[in-house]
């Protein structure tokens, strides 16, 4: 699949197929996140692939709206140290492993890190050493459901030269 493909095709996944995703797959999908840009080329990002039931378990039981991570086959958590723009380095990092992996037929599910109240949590259970922040949680399988939703058309939200 194309990166316009995929961008325009991917969709928040809560369901996955009880099946396992290759390491190397995985690897690849976290290879494109840290390949992301970011500001003054900091690359402050870290990232924890968590396939342990477990563990998993903990984390989602830990946040507000991801308990399906439980479900999934992998849970990646996007850290970041604490630089000026470490929000948005990984979020762009959090985007480019939603991509990739919907490129490679893995479904994802972006679940809030940051300014969430279990971000401490997730630290904890993950070991994060101090000084680096949760920016995401990413909720990783394959698909046992294609979700629509409706998005708002583009002649809706561009502008030329101002509003």
């Amino acid at each position: 699949m194309d990166a316009i493909q995929a961008i325009k095709t991917r969709r928040s996944i809560r369901k996955f197929q009880d099946k396992p995703i290759p390491r190397d797959v995985l690897e690849n999908i976290v290879d494109c996140g840290r390949l992301a840009a970011s500001g003054r080329n900091d690359q402050p990002w870290e990232f924890v692939v968590v396939t342990d039931p477990a563990i998993k378990d903990k984390i989602a039981n830990a946040t507000d709206y991801g308990k399906f991570i439980a479900q999934a086959a992998a849970c990646i958590a996007v850290f970041c140290k604490d630089t000026t723009y470490y929000i948005e380095d990984g979020s762009a990092a959090s985007q480019n492993i939603l991509v990739s992996a919907w490129a490679q037929g893995v479904g994802t599910c972006w679940i809030a890190g940051d300014k969430k109240h279990y971000a401490e949590t997730i630290g904890e259970i993950v070991k994060a050493p101090e000084g680096i922040k949760l920016v995401s949680l990413i909720a990783l399988g394959y698909p046992n459901e294609q979700p629509t939703r409706e998005k708002r058309e583009l002649q809706d939200v561009l502008h030329w030269d101002s509003f």
